[in-house]
């Protein structure tokens, strides 16, 4: 068998390139794979160039404090030494034991400022949540004239600053305040608002007859948690601490009334006219079809705002600083009064690593709770 050659002398295969048809094409696959990743690490150094300032700003003033905030919250330290000389006693966990195991003004203080956010989060997250989405789904009405000014009007308190409207809040709700004196209108005597420390729940169940508020007794007087007793546990916010709370509903709604109103306006008009189609009414336009479409949204404003209630601390700081009977306090504001007031910087640091912790786990549940839940399908057999 004789082999055709070419007019130079060589096979046909010779004289093939490696992606002509019919060639095997191994080493040019190699080459373009070498030249793709080659091609990739420049497009990411240069990405890692271009964003190095901020990683170095963000590295700077946000990891490094961090990182020296946890280093402090295992020492003793008053602040008037450099806490990497060796100067501050190093103490280990014994600020997170104090907080936590041992019996103590700090312990119960501690709870105590646990107890109290807690309820300002309980009752806060979900009415400015509330508000904020009826406010946006009226706003997101077309026929709704003026809707500009509407806009403009609910979403003020929220660019106005927090101290200037704490200062407000404190002569609207003083004993002879404007509230008080609507409320005498109606026949109804106000309370002295910031000087009330009862809980609200302790006062409904005992105008019911069902305990004393005074003078509680049964279980809920002797067991107690965290130096606490159930009953100071479940008493409810006190009285000062609810206009804290209508307070914060009322200058944050308008920030998330506008983040609800972009999102209601970015669903597709096709889905609700197909549902008004199919006959159904607004209840079930509403549940069915709009929010699910502001799952996500919703999912951003309520951690905003779990975040935001768990580190309170502007509105404390102006109305009361704990008062009336630490029903105010906060572990924000306890934080700051630990490190800047008793000069205990290393308990301070302690207390706002365990709010960054609580806050994390809190974030976390919710995301879990408001995740997609789909339909797993069975496979064939």
């Amino acid at each position: 068998m004789r082999i055709r050659t070419t007019p130079a002398g060589r096979t046909p295969l010779e004289g093939r390139t490696p992606h002509a048809p019919g060639g095997t094409g191994t080493t040019g696959t190699t080459g373009t794979t070498r030249a793709r990743r080659a091609a990739r690490r420049r497009e990411g150094a240069w990405g890692w160039l271009f964003v190095s300032p901020m990683v170095l700003i963000l590295g700077l003033f946000l990891v490094l404090p961090i990182l020296m905030a946890l280093w402090v919250s295992l020492l003793h330290w008053d602040g008037q030494s450099n806490p990497f000389s060796g100067q501050a006693d190093f103490v280990g966990l014994d600020n997170y034991r104090t907080l936590f195991t041992q019996d103590g003004l700090d312990r119960t203080l501690f709870a105590t400022a646990l107890r109290n956010n807690a309820y300002y989060v309980l009752l806060t997250v979900p009415l400015q949540t509330g508000l904020a989405l009826g406010l946006a789904l009226i706003l997101n009405q077309r026929l709704l004239r003026g809707r500009g000014a509407l806009r403009t009007t609910f979403f003020l308190p929220s660019v106005t600053s927090s101290i200037a409207v704490a200062t407000i809040f404190l002569f609207l709700f003083q004993g002879s305040g404007a509230v008080n004196a609507l409320l005498s209108w109606i026949g109804v005597k106000g309370p002295n608002w910031f000087a009330d420390p009862r809980g609200v729940l302790s006062l409904i169940l005992g105008g019911l007859g069902i305990v004393d508020p005074d003078h509680p007794t049964g279980v809920l007087a002797d067991h107690s948690f965290m130096g606490l007793s159930w009953f100071e546990w479940l008493s409810g916010p006190s009285v000062a601490m609810c206009t804290i709370i209508l307070l914060a509903v009322w200058t944050t709604s308008g920030t998330f009334m506008l983040i609800f109103l972009a999102a209601l306006q970015d669903i597709p008009r096709e889905l609700e006219e197909t549902a008004a189609l199919e006959g159904v009414n607004r209840r079930q336009l509403l549940r069915y079809v709009t929010l699910p479409a502001l799952r996500p949204v919703l999912f951003l404003v309520l951690t905003l705002g779990l975040i935001a209630t768990w580190q309170v601390f502007d509105q404390v700081y102006v109305m009361g600083q704990g008062a009336p009977g630490n029903t105010t306090l906060t572990p924000a504001f306890l934080s700051y009064s630990s490190g800047f007031d008793d000069a205990d910087f290393g308990q301070g640091s302690a207390i706002a690593f365990v709010l960054l912790v609580l806050i994390l786990t809190l974030t976390a549940f919710q995301r879990w709770a408001l995740r997609e839940r789909g339909t797993r399908t069975r496979r064939n057999r």
